[in-house]
């Protein structure tokens, strides 16, 4: 039987996303979800919360139970969306880049002292062999 965790791996493949960027959309840790398929563990409600927040055309009964269709009717969609003002959205978009420009920097800034290290053992290899 299908869990949550197996449920929202189909529509992140059907979203045409990688893990990374679903985590990085939803404002969870890099590496949550397949952290969560890896150990066929339970998804957070605040998680939940969050996946339905990002990405309301999710059906969210069809994803705890899997009773229904994964994606809601066009209708239901528009409904659900007339809810959203958009000052919300925008808030919500402002929120994912800004996620997305802070997990950048941090990979970034990991890579610089990866690269200095690196640089630095050389120039000590180096300097040994004279």
């Amino acid at each position: 039987m299908l869990k949550t965790i197996d449920r929202l791996m189909q529509f992140i493949k059907y979203a045409g996303l990688s893990a990374r960027k679903f985590d990085i959309s939803i404002g969870a840790s890099n590496g949550y979800t397949l952290r969560m398929k890896k150990n066929n563990a339970s998804i957070g409600s605040d998680v939940i919360e969050n996946i339905v927040r990002v990405y309301p055309q999710l059906n969210v009964v069809w994803l705890i139970t899997g009773e229904g269709k994964m994606l809601k009717d066009r209708e239901e969609l528009m409904a659900n969306m007339d809810k959203f003002s958009i000052e919300k959205q925008q808030e919500i978009e402002e929120i994912i880049e800004r996620k997305i420009r802070e997990r950048q920097e941090e990979e970034l800034r990991r890579l610089l002292k990866e690269i200095t290290e690196e640089i630095e053992q050389t120039q000590k290899n180096l300097g040994n062999k004279d």
